[in-house]
């Protein structure tokens, strides 16, 4: 890397996805008129929710060279997204979610990914002059069904933590759509001891820790190594651990629409704040109880701005619509 080469905030890496919302809540797939489509994927996702803020996001990821792997290319260049390591294929489709809601906002998902484009991240997809530029690699753990994105993801995760750089995983479990659901977990034993921050939510803390408490879901990610964990209680807002002290953190009061996408709202919030405040991993370990507290504030009020709306991605919120929310360092200039 050069001192000329532009940094980044973020590089996100892992799925990236076509969400159909429904014209109508309260209805089965069957039962929905009409659709619109949309980004999805939790890793898009994050990049979009970072590039509104202001931070400058990255994304790694395999598209079909299909009209939906075009339209969300599309999309993510406009929001801002740099896209020039989302690698398009003929060998493979883009992948396609349905999303239902209930009458609370809680969603269901009709995935149609089987043998989508997202499973083929590979070691041609992992650039170490790319990730050499970015303070931050987060990922996830939905694209890794085949072992070359395993190895590739985790050579990227090694080179990033390496450098002294903060890696951050929201492993976004989905565990249906695996043969096994072994596998994902033997995967996140190995991988998550790399991470700097990991983010944990309500449903994935007994699969990942053993534990429905979160506590102790935040004890065992510790013991793991991890630097800053992180769990997500819904309603109940976010807990993390520093130096051995449970923080409990509130959520605004909000109307629910739709929940999907409210971690990877929060987590781009989060990443938005420490990509501000620490420059590597060594920064983020001289951090006060105080400073993380703000922050994981911030990311409640973008993961609960999230839920108001239909969709993952139309809740983002924009740096100038959330700066009465912000510590005044993380304020736009």
């Amino acid at each position: 890397m050069t001192d000329a080469a532009p940094r980044l905030d973020v590089v996100c890496m892992g799925e990236t996805l076509v969400d159909f919302l429904p014209a109508e809540s309260g209805r089965r797939v069957r039962e929905v008129s009409s659709w619109s489509p949309g980004i999805g994927g939790s890793l898009a996702n994050v990049s979009v929710g970072l590039a509104r803020l202001g931070a400058r996001s990255g994304l790694v990821s395999v598209l079909g060279s299909d009209e939906f792997g075009h339209f969300l290319r599309d999309h993510l260049a406009a929001e801002g997204v740099d896209v020039s390591h989302v690698r398009q294929t003929n060998e493979a489709r883009t992948g396609l979610v349905f999303i239902s809601l209930d009458a609370r906002g809680e969603r269901s998902f009709t995935y149609f990914r089987t043998r989508s484009a997202e499973f083929l991240l590979g070691e041609q997809d992992v650039d170490p002059d790319f990730l050499g530029r970015t303070r931050v690699l987060h990922w996830g753990s939905n694209s890794l069904h085949l072992s070359e994105a395993r190895v590739a993801m985790q050579r990227a995760v090694e080179q990033v933590r390496e450098a002294g750089r903060i890696v951050s995983c929201d492993p976004n479990l989905r565990l249906h759509a695996w043969a096994d659901p072994r596998e994902p977990k033997g995967i996140l034993a190995r991988m998550l001891p790399l991470c700097t921050v990991v983010k944990l939510s309500e449903e994935e803390m007994p699969v990942v820790t053993d534990t429905a408490d979160p506590r102790g879901a935040l004890e065992a990610l510790s013991r793991l190594g991890i630097l800053l964990p992180v769990v997500t209680l819904g309603e109940k807002g976010a807990a993390f651990l520093w130096r051995g002290e449970v923080v409990h953190v509130p959520a605004p009061a909000v109307r629910v629409v739709d929940t999907t996408g409210a971690g990877d709202g929060f987590v781009a919030g989060l990443l938005y704040g420490l990509t501000r405040r620490y420059a590597d991993a060594r920064a983020l370990r001289e951090a006060t109880r105080e400073s993380l507290t703000e922050l994981v504030t911030f990311a409640c009020v973008m993961g609960s701005r999230v839920v108001e709306r239909l969709g993952a991605v139309a809740g983002l919120s924009r740096a100038a619509e959330v700066t009465q929310h912000m510590p005044a360092d993380l304020r736009p200039r």
